[in-house]
């Protein structure tokens, strides 16, 4: 993140619980400067637009959602850019030292995410959404493909479903790690 900054001359925020995390010179840390600290419910302007900031925790502690408003053809559309509900390989679950929260965490990201208003699905890797496939429709005409709200549902849900075995699993297997 910091030779992105100094490439670009962008302000790095990070939501706070991982504003240390990102600042940390530790060993494997290169450190980068933090020039604003998120909070739950905190706009930012990025040119025209403006973006909520929603604390979605579990990937890491401040792993951020954005949403925003924007206007289609006269009308108010709900977008979401979610960050990520994924359980990695390696995630601990269950008594993990150095996240203890994580699996709280996770379940209050998706309440946080099953209750957004949504009409078009985005994300932080374009396979949450189906970037490539939304993309290629987009170009022979006809509706919005990325307005999808039951994309959005139907992935959310089978992140929270996935979410939900592999705890199970590791509630069975304490400090087993995410396959």
């Amino acid at each position: 993140m910091g030779q992105i900054k100094k490439d670009t001359g962008a302000l790095l925020m990070i939501m706070e619980p991982d504003a240390a995390s990102v600042e940390s010179t530790a060993p494997g840390h290169p450190g980068a400067k933090v020039d604003r600290v998120l909070h739950d419910g905190d706009i930012v302007q990025l040119g025209g637009s403006q973006l909520t900031a929603r604390l979605t925790p579990g990937h890491t502690p401040g792993c951020t959602t954005w949403t925003m408003e924007l206007q289609e053809a006269g009308r108010k559309l709900n977008v979401v850019i979610i960050g990520s509900p994924n359980v990695n390989p390696g995630y601990i679950l269950v008594g993990n030292k150095d996240y203890p929260g994580i699996a709280e965490d996770y379940q209050k990201t998706f309440k946080v995410l099953l209750g957004l208003p949504v009409d078009i699905f985005l994300g932080a890797h374009g396979s949450y959404f189906g970037l490539k496939e939304k993309y290629d429709k987009m170009k022979t005409g006809g509706s919005n493909p990325f307005i999808d709200l039951a994309g959005y549902r139907a992935y959310v849900t089978e992140r929270r479903d996935a979410f939900r075995r592999e705890w199970e699993r590791q509630q069975q297997h304490p400090g087993s790690p995410a396959p």
